[in-house]
Protein backbone atom coordinates (compact mmCIF):
# COMPACT_ATOMS: atom_id res chain seq x y z
CA UNK A 1 0.00 0.00 0.00
CA UNK A 2 1.55 3.24 -1.14
CA UNK A 3 1.54 6.19 1.72
CA UNK A 4 1.80 5.23 5.42
CA UNK A 5 -2.24 5.15 6.23
CA UNK A 6 -4.60 3.18 4.00
CA UNK A 7 -7.47 5.06 2.78
CA UNK A 8 -10.40 5.39 3.92
CA UNK A 9 -13.38 3.04 2.16
CA UNK A 10 -15.44 4.82 -0.88
CA UNK A 11 -18.75 3.90 -1.87
CA UNK A 12 -17.22 2.09 -5.13
CA UNK A 13 -14.92 -0.01 -3.15
CA UNK A 14 -17.62 -0.56 -0.79
CA UNK A 15 -19.46 -2.16 -3.05
CA UNK A 16 -16.58 -3.97 -4.66
CA UNK A 17 -16.28 -5.70 -0.71
CA UNK A 18 -14.09 -3.72 1.17
CA UNK A 19 -15.12 -3.54 4.91
CA UNK A 20 -13.05 -1.93 7.33
CA UNK A 21 -12.11 -4.83 10.14
CA UNK A 22 -10.36 -2.87 13.10
CA UNK A 23 -7.32 -4.62 13.86
CA UNK A 24 -7.52 -4.95 17.60
CA UNK A 25 -6.69 -8.01 19.69
CA UNK A 26 -8.97 -10.76 19.18
CA UNK A 27 -10.83 -12.05 22.76
CA UNK A 28 -11.46 -15.29 23.95
CA UNK A 29 -15.48 -15.42 24.04
CA UNK A 30 -17.21 -15.69 27.59
CA UNK A 31 -19.79 -16.93 26.89
CA UNK A 32 -18.65 -20.89 27.33
CA UNK A 33 -21.90 -22.07 25.17
CA UNK A 34 -19.84 -21.47 21.98
CA UNK A 35 -18.93 -23.91 19.95
CA UNK A 36 -15.27 -23.12 18.16
CA UNK A 37 -13.11 -24.35 15.12
CA UNK A 38 -10.20 -23.15 14.20
CA UNK A 39 -9.13 -23.49 10.22
CA UNK A 40 -5.48 -22.70 8.39
CA UNK A 41 -5.73 -20.66 5.53
CA UNK A 42 -3.19 -21.49 2.53
CA UNK A 43 -2.25 -17.78 1.86
CA UNK A 44 -3.37 -14.25 2.99
CA UNK A 45 -6.72 -13.70 3.78
CA UNK A 46 -8.56 -10.59 4.70
CA UNK A 47 -11.67 -11.10 6.82
CA UNK A 48 -13.06 -7.99 5.76
CA UNK A 49 -12.41 -8.38 1.98
CA UNK A 50 -13.86 -11.72 2.24
CA UNK A 51 -17.00 -11.51 4.40
CA UNK A 52 -17.58 -8.08 3.03
CA UNK A 53 -19.62 -8.11 0.75
CA UNK A 54 -22.39 -10.28 2.44
CA UNK A 55 -23.40 -6.59 4.43
CA UNK A 56 -26.08 -4.97 3.33
CA UNK A 57 -25.12 -1.57 4.77
CA UNK A 58 -23.34 -0.19 8.07
CA UNK A 59 -26.09 -0.94 10.07
CA UNK A 60 -27.47 -4.26 9.02
CA UNK A 61 -28.32 -6.55 11.95
CA UNK A 62 -27.40 -9.73 10.85
CA UNK A 63 -23.57 -8.52 10.16
CA UNK A 64 -21.46 -6.94 12.67
CA UNK A 65 -17.47 -5.88 12.82
CA UNK A 66 -15.92 -5.51 16.14
CA UNK A 67 -13.14 -3.40 17.78
CA UNK A 68 -11.42 -7.00 18.75
CA UNK A 69 -11.15 -7.28 15.38
CA UNK A 70 -13.88 -10.19 14.86
CA UNK A 71 -16.62 -10.48 11.94
CA UNK A 72 -19.90 -11.39 13.41
CA UNK A 73 -22.81 -13.20 11.31
CA UNK A 74 -26.20 -13.97 11.75
CA UNK A 75 -27.77 -16.66 9.38
CA UNK A 76 -30.77 -18.90 9.31
CA UNK A 77 -29.13 -21.98 8.33
CA UNK A 78 -30.78 -25.27 6.70
CA UNK A 79 -29.98 -26.87 10.87
CA UNK A 80 -31.96 -23.52 12.35
CA UNK A 81 -30.34 -20.19 13.77
CA UNK A 82 -27.24 -19.50 14.36
CA UNK A 83 -24.74 -16.54 14.91
CA UNK A 84 -20.80 -16.86 13.81
CA UNK A 85 -18.39 -14.90 15.25
CA UNK A 86 -14.98 -14.91 13.07
CA UNK A 87 -11.14 -13.61 13.69
CA UNK A 88 -7.80 -14.05 12.66
CA UNK A 89 -4.94 -14.84 15.13
CA UNK A 90 -1.62 -15.08 13.78
CA UNK A 91 -1.89 -17.56 10.73
CA UNK A 92 -5.24 -18.90 12.14
CA UNK A 93 -8.56 -18.30 11.87
CA UNK A 94 -11.05 -19.04 14.66
CA UNK A 95 -14.75 -19.75 14.74
CA UNK A 96 -17.03 -19.55 17.16
CA UNK A 97 -20.63 -20.10 16.88
CA UNK A 98 -23.97 -20.37 18.94
CA UNK A 99 -27.71 -21.70 18.30
CA UNK A 100 -28.49 -24.65 16.25
CA UNK A 101 -27.01 -23.52 13.18
CA UNK A 102 -23.57 -23.73 14.91
CA UNK A 103 -22.26 -26.86 13.80
CA UNK A 104 -23.60 -26.13 9.90
CA UNK A 105 -22.16 -22.88 10.34
CA UNK A 106 -18.55 -24.25 11.86
CA UNK A 107 -18.83 -26.85 8.69
CA UNK A 108 -19.19 -24.31 6.29
CA UNK A 109 -16.17 -21.81 7.13
CA UNK A 110 -13.74 -22.87 4.93
CA UNK A 111 -16.08 -22.33 2.49
CA UNK A 112 -17.16 -19.04 3.65
CA UNK A 113 -14.04 -17.97 3.86
CA UNK A 114 -12.74 -18.86 0.29
CA UNK A 115 -11.18 -22.09 0.78
CA UNK A 116 -12.81 -23.18 -2.59
CA UNK A 117 -11.95 -20.10 -3.98
CA UNK A 118 -8.31 -19.76 -6.45
CA UNK A 119 -6.83 -16.58 -6.32
CA UNK A 120 -4.01 -18.24 -8.33
CA UNK A 121 -6.11 -19.54 -11.40
CA UNK A 122 -6.64 -14.84 -12.12
CA UNK A 123 -3.68 -13.47 -14.26
CA UNK A 124 -4.18 -9.68 -14.58
CA UNK A 125 -3.82 -7.88 -17.85
CA UNK A 126 -4.36 -4.09 -16.93
CA UNK A 127 -2.55 -2.23 -14.83
CA UNK A 128 -5.32 -0.74 -12.60
CA UNK A 129 -6.56 -4.56 -11.97
CA UNK A 130 -3.32 -5.99 -11.61
CA UNK A 131 -1.98 -2.91 -8.65
CA UNK A 132 -5.76 -3.16 -6.93
CA UNK A 133 -4.64 -7.24 -6.59
CA UNK A 134 -1.13 -6.09 -5.42
CA UNK A 135 -2.77 -3.70 -2.95
CA UNK A 136 -5.42 -6.52 -1.60
CA UNK A 137 -3.52 -9.69 -1.67
CA UNK A 138 -5.75 -11.36 1.23
CA UNK A 139 -9.01 -11.19 -1.33
CA UNK A 140 -10.85 -14.52 -1.70
CA UNK A 141 -14.23 -15.09 -3.27
CA UNK A 142 -16.75 -16.49 -0.43
CA UNK A 143 -19.34 -19.32 -0.34
CA UNK A 144 -21.83 -18.98 1.94
CA UNK A 145 -24.21 -21.91 1.01
CA UNK A 146 -27.44 -20.23 1.61
CA UNK A 147 -29.96 -18.94 -1.13
CA UNK A 148 -32.09 -16.87 0.19
CA UNK A 149 -30.22 -14.96 2.35
CA UNK A 150 -28.33 -13.53 -0.58
CA UNK A 151 -31.54 -13.70 -2.63
CA UNK A 152 -34.19 -11.83 -1.26
CA UNK A 153 -31.44 -8.57 -0.16
CA UNK A 154 -30.61 -9.02 -3.79
CA UNK A 155 -34.08 -8.34 -4.23
CA UNK A 156 -34.91 -5.56 -2.14
CA UNK A 157 -31.92 -4.14 -4.37
CA UNK A 158 -32.99 -4.02 -7.50
CA UNK A 159 -34.13 -0.08 -9.41
CA UNK A 160 -33.43 1.60 -6.22
CA UNK A 161 -30.56 3.46 -4.53
CA UNK A 162 -29.07 1.07 -2.20
CA UNK A 163 -29.92 3.41 0.68
CA UNK A 164 -33.32 2.39 0.47
CA UNK A 165 -32.67 -0.73 -0.02
CA UNK A 166 -30.56 -1.23 2.55
CA UNK A 167 -33.13 0.76 5.01
CA UNK A 168 -35.74 -1.76 3.62
CA UNK A 169 -33.57 -4.90 4.82
CA UNK A 170 -32.81 -3.43 8.08
CA UNK A 171 -36.37 -2.62 8.85
CA UNK A 172 -38.00 -5.79 8.18
CA UNK A 173 -35.56 -8.08 9.30
CA UNK A 174 -35.82 -6.31 12.84
CA UNK A 175 -39.15 -6.69 12.56
CA UNK A 176 -39.99 -10.48 11.42
CA UNK A 177 -36.82 -11.93 12.14
CA UNK A 178 -35.38 -12.94 15.58
CA UNK A 179 -32.87 -12.42 17.77
CA UNK A 180 -29.17 -14.25 16.74
CA UNK A 181 -28.48 -16.82 19.44
CA UNK A 182 -25.32 -16.31 21.61
CA UNK A 183 -23.98 -12.88 23.06
CA UNK A 184 -24.62 -11.45 20.22
CA UNK A 185 -28.36 -10.98 20.35
CA UNK A 186 -28.61 -10.25 23.80
CA UNK A 187 -26.39 -6.86 23.00
CA UNK A 188 -26.66 -3.36 23.87
CA UNK A 189 -27.58 -3.60 19.89
CA UNK A 190 -28.59 -6.99 19.31
CA UNK A 191 -28.06 -8.86 16.20
CA UNK A 192 -30.93 -10.26 14.10
CA UNK A 193 -31.20 -13.59 12.24
CA UNK A 194 -33.27 -13.06 8.72
CA UNK A 195 -37.41 -14.36 8.61
CA UNK A 196 -37.97 -17.95 7.94
CA UNK A 197 -39.81 -18.47 4.69
CA UNK A 198 -43.25 -18.73 6.19
CA UNK A 199 -42.43 -15.24 8.14
CA UNK A 200 -41.64 -13.59 4.97
CA UNK A 201 -44.86 -14.99 3.45
CA UNK A 202 -46.91 -13.13 5.96
CA UNK A 203 -45.42 -10.03 6.19
CA UNK A 204 -48.64 -7.66 5.83
CA UNK A 205 -48.55 -5.56 2.32
CA UNK A 206 -48.57 -2.67 4.51
CA UNK A 207 -45.53 -3.51 6.48
CA UNK A 208 -43.38 -3.94 3.01
CA UNK A 209 -45.18 -0.21 2.40
CA UNK A 210 -43.67 1.41 5.23
CA UNK A 211 -40.06 -0.45 4.63
CA UNK A 212 -40.13 1.50 1.16
CA UNK A 213 -40.68 -1.69 -0.83
CA UNK A 214 -43.27 -1.43 -3.55
CA UNK A 215 -45.32 -4.49 -4.83
CA UNK A 216 -43.10 -5.59 -7.54
CA UNK A 217 -40.42 -6.86 -5.37
CA UNK A 218 -42.28 -7.57 -2.62
CA UNK A 219 -44.32 -10.33 -5.00
CA UNK A 220 -41.10 -11.41 -6.01
CA UNK A 221 -39.76 -12.29 -2.77
CA UNK A 222 -42.99 -13.61 -1.71
CA UNK A 223 -42.79 -16.02 -5.18
CA UNK A 224 -39.44 -16.99 -4.21
CA UNK A 225 -40.29 -18.28 -0.78
CA UNK A 226 -42.87 -20.08 -1.84
CA UNK A 227 -40.45 -22.39 -3.94
CA UNK A 228 -37.56 -21.55 -1.10
CA UNK A 229 -36.58 -25.41 -1.12
CA UNK A 230 -36.43 -25.49 -4.71
CA UNK A 231 -34.60 -22.60 -4.84
CA UNK A 232 -31.82 -24.03 -2.15
CA UNK A 233 -31.29 -27.00 -4.22
CA UNK A 234 -29.33 -24.37 -6.46
CA UNK A 235 -26.64 -24.53 -3.77
CA UNK A 236 -25.60 -28.38 -5.66
CA UNK A 237 -25.94 -26.68 -8.97
CA UNK A 238 -22.76 -24.84 -10.90
CA UNK A 239 -23.03 -21.79 -11.21
CA UNK A 240 -24.54 -21.05 -14.28
CA UNK A 241 -27.36 -23.62 -13.53
CA UNK A 242 -28.33 -22.02 -10.05
CA UNK A 243 -28.79 -18.41 -12.20
CA UNK A 244 -30.96 -20.17 -14.51
CA UNK A 245 -32.97 -22.08 -12.01
CA UNK A 246 -33.58 -18.36 -9.80
CA UNK A 247 -34.34 -16.84 -13.08
CA UNK A 248 -37.34 -19.43 -13.08
CA UNK A 249 -38.70 -16.98 -10.04
CA UNK A 250 -40.57 -14.04 -12.16
CA UNK A 251 -39.14 -10.96 -11.12
CA UNK A 252 -35.33 -12.66 -10.59
CA UNK A 253 -33.32 -11.76 -14.35
CA UNK A 254 -29.99 -12.18 -14.64
CA UNK A 255 -29.00 -9.06 -12.59
CA UNK A 256 -30.62 -10.58 -8.97
CA UNK A 257 -29.22 -13.71 -10.13
CA UNK A 258 -25.54 -13.04 -10.74
CA UNK A 259 -25.23 -10.68 -7.48
CA UNK A 260 -26.74 -13.85 -5.39
CA UNK A 261 -24.44 -16.39 -6.98
CA UNK A 262 -21.83 -14.59 -6.47
CA UNK A 263 -22.12 -15.06 -2.70
CA UNK A 264 -23.74 -18.46 -2.74
CA UNK A 265 -21.26 -20.09 -4.68
CA UNK A 266 -18.01 -17.74 -5.00
CA UNK A 267 -18.89 -17.56 -8.37
CA UNK A 268 -15.50 -16.45 -10.14
CA UNK A 269 -17.46 -15.33 -13.43
CA UNK A 270 -20.74 -14.69 -12.92
CA UNK A 271 -20.62 -10.58 -13.82
CA UNK A 272 -22.95 -8.59 -13.10
CA UNK A 273 -25.03 -7.00 -16.24
CA UNK A 274 -27.69 -4.98 -16.18
CA UNK A 275 -25.99 -2.60 -13.66
CA UNK A 276 -26.50 1.31 -13.66
CA UNK A 277 -23.01 2.07 -12.60
CA UNK A 278 -20.72 -1.23 -13.16
CA UNK A 279 -20.07 -1.06 -17.26
CA UNK A 280 -18.88 2.74 -16.61
CA UNK A 281 -16.61 2.50 -13.96
CA UNK A 282 -15.37 -0.89 -15.62
CA UNK A 283 -15.18 1.53 -18.94
CA UNK A 284 -13.50 4.07 -17.51
CA UNK A 285 -11.27 2.04 -15.65
CA UNK A 286 -10.13 -0.22 -18.87
CA UNK A 287 -10.53 1.98 -21.65
CA UNK A 288 -11.41 5.31 -20.46
CA UNK A 289 -14.89 5.08 -21.39
CA UNK A 290 -17.04 6.05 -19.05
CA UNK A 291 -20.17 5.72 -21.76
CA UNK A 292 -20.06 1.74 -21.73
CA UNK A 293 -23.03 -0.40 -21.67
CA UNK A 294 -23.19 -3.83 -21.02
CA UNK A 295 -22.31 -5.34 -24.40
CA UNK A 296 -18.71 -3.04 -24.09
CA UNK A 297 -18.24 -3.89 -21.12
CA UNK A 298 -18.18 -7.79 -21.38
CA UNK A 299 -15.86 -7.06 -24.40
CA UNK A 300 -13.33 -5.67 -22.28
CA UNK A 301 -13.59 -8.25 -19.81
CA UNK A 302 -13.42 -10.89 -22.62
CA UNK A 303 -9.25 -11.08 -21.51
CA UNK A 304 -10.73 -12.34 -17.74
CA UNK A 305 -13.25 -15.26 -19.03
CA UNK A 306 -13.50 -17.78 -16.24
CA UNK A 307 -12.39 -14.63 -13.63
CA UNK A 308 -14.94 -11.79 -14.68
CA UNK A 309 -16.42 -11.49 -11.25
CA UNK A 310 -13.24 -10.94 -9.88
CA UNK A 311 -11.71 -8.36 -12.25
CA UNK A 312 -14.46 -6.28 -11.61
CA UNK A 313 -14.62 -6.56 -7.92
CA UNK A 314 -10.90 -5.54 -7.73
CA UNK A 315 -11.58 -2.60 -10.53
CA UNK A 316 -14.52 -1.03 -7.68
CA UNK A 317 -11.63 -2.24 -5.28
CA UNK A 318 -9.44 0.30 -7.27
CA UNK A 319 -11.63 3.14 -6.32
CA UNK A 320 -11.01 3.99 -10.37
CA UNK A 321 -14.15 5.96 -11.11
CA UNK A 322 -14.90 8.39 -13.50
CA UNK A 323 -16.17 11.63 -11.81
CA UNK A 324 -19.96 12.52 -11.39
CA UNK A 325 -21.64 13.56 -14.31
CA UNK A 326 -24.92 14.42 -12.37
CA UNK A 327 -27.00 14.17 -8.96
CA UNK A 328 -27.16 11.30 -7.12
CA UNK A 329 -30.53 9.49 -7.86
CA UNK A 330 -33.01 11.20 -5.22
CA UNK A 331 -34.08 8.48 -2.48
CA UNK A 332 -38.23 7.77 -2.89
CA UNK A 333 -39.52 6.08 0.28
CA UNK A 334 -43.31 4.91 -0.89
CA UNK A 335 -43.98 4.65 3.15
CA UNK A 336 -44.40 8.31 3.35
CA UNK A 337 -46.65 8.16 0.65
Amino acid sequence: MAGRFAPRPTRTTVRGGEVAVPGGVPRQSAAAAARVRSWVPDGPLDLGLVLGPLRRGPADPTFRTTRDGSVWRASLTPAGPGTLRVYARGGEVRGEAWGPGAEWLLEQLPQLLGAADDPDAFVPRHRVVALARHRRPGLRLTRTGLVLESLIPSVLEQKVTTDEAYRAWRLLVRRFGERAPGPAGVSERPMWVMPAPRSWALIPSWEWHRAGVDDKRASTILRAVRVAARLEQAVGMPAGEAQARLEVVPGVGPWTSAEAVQRIHGAADAVTVGDLHLPGIVGWALAGDRDADDAEMLRLLEPYAGQRHRAARLILLSGNVPARRAPKMPRVDIGLL
